[in-house]
C-alpha cells in the first residue's frame, strides 16, 4: 500500500496516542517526521515509536514528501500553524478546537478552498463503535423521529492533575472550548447540523489555585466563563439542552441522550470511542443494552487522519472536516454571545452530515 506520509507538529500530552495509532494501527498513514519547540520532546517522541526524521517547523512545511501536518499544538496557535500548512500546500489535520475565532475558522476554510487541500480537525471521537452504533439506530427508525436531546459534561476543572492547566481558564479555555467540541460534535453527527442557539454563562470562581504537584499553589486568574448553559434548534426540528462546567464538584448527570417519537436512546461518553448504548422504546419495560454495530471501541485517536488520508486517494469529503468543526466552533462562540447580547443566535455555518463509518471493516481500515 502506498501510504500517506504525515508530520505532526507538536510533541505534547494528546500526542502519545496520536502517535500509537498512527505507527501501528491504520495501514495507509506513515509518521515520517515530528517537531516541537522543546525538541526533547521530539527526540524522545521519535525514539519511542521510530520517526525517521526530526524536524523544525519550518523544516516540516518545506519537506516534499509530507502530504498531511497533524496539528497538535496549543489551541491559541492552530490557527498559525493550520494557516502555515495550508500556505505551504499541505492538508491539515487539528486537535481541537479549530480555531480562538469564528474569523479565523471561516479564513481557514477559505485558505484551503483557495488551494485545493482539505482542513480536518479533532474529535474524531464520533467515528467509535459506540457514536457509530447510536447513529446506525436512530437511521434505523429504532427511537423514531427525534424530537430532543440533552447533553452533560460537568466537573471542577483541571488543576487538580493537569501539570500546566492555566490555558483551561483562558481565552480559548473554559469547559465548552474544551470539552464543548466532543458533545456537540457527537450531536452534529447523529442529528445533523444546527440551526438556532441560546445560552447563558458565568464565572463562579474568579481565581483557581493549582494542586497538581508541578505547580503547587500557583493562582489563576480565570479569564472565561466556566459555566455554560445553553440549548439548540437543530434544522431537523430537534431541541438540545447541553451544560458544560467546571464548578461543579460531584454529579451523577448523563452523558448524553436522544428522546425520539417512539424511543430513547443513552449515548456513550463522546470523549470515548466505545460504548455502553442503552436503548428503551416505548413499549418496552426497561433500557436494554445494544452490541456494538461497528469496530474501534477502544481509544482510536487518529481515525480522522486516516480517513483524511483515505480522502486524498479517492477525493472523498473527510468525515472529521473543517466545515463540521467550524460549525462547531460557530455553536459555542454563539452560547457566548447570546448571553452577552440577550439573543436567540441564528447560526451563519452549516455542514453535511458525515456519512457513517462502514461495518463490518478490519482494524485498521477507514471506509
Amino acid at each position: 500500500m502506498n501510504k500517506v506520509k504525515v508530520g505532526v507538529i507538536g510533541c505534547g500530552n494528546i500526542s502519545g496516542i496520536y502517535f500509537e495509532n498512527l505507527t501501528k494501527t491504520f495501514v495507509n498513514i506513515e509518521v515520517h517526521a515530528c517537531a516541537d519547540l522543546i525538541e526533547d520532546r521530539a527526540k524522545e517522541a521519535a525514539e519511542k515509536y521510530n520517526i525517521p526524521n526530526i524536524f523544525s517547523t519550518e523544516e516540516l512545511l518545506q519537506c516534499e514528501d509530507i502530504q498531511i501536518v497533524l496539528n497538535l499544538t496549543i489551541p491559541k496557535i492552530h490557527f498559525d500553524v493550520c494557516k502555515q500548512t495550508l500556505l505551504a500546500g499541505k492538508h491539515v489535520y487539528v486537535e481541537k478546537p479549530l480555531s480562538l475565532t469564528m474569523e479565523q475558522g471561516n479564513e481557514l476554510l477559505a485558505l484551503a478552498k483557495e488551494k485545493n487541500l482539505m482542513v480536518g480537525c479533532a474529535p474524531d471521537t464520533f467515528l467509535g463503535a459506540g457514536l457509530q452504533t447510536c447513529r446506525k439506530l436512530i437511521e434505523d427508525g429504532f427511537i423514531g423521529k427525534p424530537v430532543a436531546a440533552t447533553a452533560f459534561m460537568v466537573c471542577h476543572g483541571h488543576e487538580g492533575w493537569h501539570p500546566d492547566p492555566e490555558f483551561y481558564y483562558d481565552i480559548g479555555g473554559g469547559p465548552m472550548f474544551d470539552m464543548g467540541p466532543y458533545y456537540l460534535t457527537a450531536l452534529v453527527s447523529l442529528l445533523g447540523e444546527a440551526k438556532t442557539v441560546c445560552g447563558m454563562t458565568k464565572i463562579s470562581f474568579p481565581q483557581r489555585t493549582i494542586t497538581s504537584s508541578k505547580k503547587f499553589g500557583e493562582v489563576i486568574d480565570v479569564k472565561i466563563p466556566t459555566h455554560v448553559a445553553g440549548t439548540i434548534e437543530f434544522q431537523n426540528g430537534a431541541i438540545a439542552t447541553i451544560i458544560t462546567s467546571f464548578d461543579v464538584w460531584a454529579s451523577k448527570l448523563p452523558r448524553i441522550e436522544i428522546y425520539g417519537s417512539i424511543g430513547t436512546l443513552i449515548v456513550p461518553d463522546p470523549n470515548a470511542f466505545g460504548g455502553p448504548v442503552l436503548l428503551k422504546t416505548a413499549h418496552g419495560d426497561e433500557f436494554k443494552e445494544i452490541p456494538l454495530t461497528h469496530i474501534y471501541a477502544e481509544n482510536s485517536r487518529g481515525i480522522g487522519v486516516a480517513d483524511m488520508a483515505r480522502c486524498i486517494k479517492t477525493g472523498d469529503k473527510p468525515r472529521a472536516s473543517g466545515e463540521l468543526a467550524n460549525h462547531v466552533l460557530e455553536i459555542m462562540h454563539s452560547f457566548h454571545i447570546s448571553y452577552n447580547t440577550k439573543k436567540y443566535i441564528e447560526l451563519s455555518t452549516s455542514c453535511q452530515q458525515s456519512k457513517p463509518l462502514a461495518m463490518g471493516l478490519s482494524k485498521g481500515y477507514v471506509i
